[in-house]
């Protein structure tokens, strides 16, 4: 099956979702220090909602004139998980689930400026491959704008200072006084840490 880009109908009831979602999110958090009234008391569940809200955007298809739309939700979602991790209090314990979330969103980005299509079964990105005996005359021309130069800078930006903002908050883990990176290399989460975004950067050319 071809895929195609988004009915106008459809584009309006996924920025509907996707803006009510975040909406959401952002009040549950400014609430997060008062459990009894946030659904996002701690990063594990902030996390989870993330989540959810990521693997919605990547069913966007790289179709135009859908395509800007994956992008630049895409680029929300970081610049807001970037900036809103180091609100929670740095726990050990919850290390792994963000260093899953951060590795699936550098699977995505890598999708995304590959222009693929997301695989979700897979947790990554696959060609786009139309089939010459599916394209029927007189349809319109299946296009994919790749993403672009002002788009990689935001993007660069809200990685590099994104990661060093991760690094500063680390620093407030409860070790005993130990090292956070010797604690990190402990538990077999330093390499995770030290390696972050590894695959977009690489894409990117960094």
């Amino acid at each position: 099956m071809i895929p195609q880009a988004l009915s106008k109908a459809q584009e309006r009831k996924a920025v509907e979702y996707v803006e009510d979602s975040f909406m959401d999110i952002t009040s549950a958090f400014k609430k997060r220090l008062e459990p009894s009234m946030t659904k996002l008391p701690t990063l594990t569940a902030y996390l989870d909602a993330m989540q959810k809200l990521l693997a919605f955007i990547l069913q966007i298809p790289p179709i135009d004139p859908s395509t800007h739309l994956r992008t630049a939700f895409l680029l929300r979602i970081t610049g807001d998980v970037m900036t809103s991790v180091p609100g929670y209090p740095p726990q050990m314990k919850e290390l792994q689930t963000l260093l899953d979330f951060l590795d699936d969103l550098d699977q995505a980005w890598s999708a995304v400026l590959k222009n693929q299509v997301w695989d979700p079964a897979a947790g990554e990105g696959a060609d786009l491959i139309v089939p010459v005996n599916e394209i029927k005359p007189g349809d319109p021309p299946i296009q994919s704008s790749p993403v672009s130069q002002t788009e990689r800078t935001r993007l660069r930006s809200l990685l590099v200072t994104g990661t060093a903002g991760l690094e500063e908050w680390m620093t407030g883990l409860n070790t005993s006084g130990e090292d956070y990176q010797i604690a990190l290399q402990r538990a077999g989460l330093l390499q995770g840490f030290d390696d972050l975004f590894s695959v977009t950067l690489s894409e990117m050319g960094t």
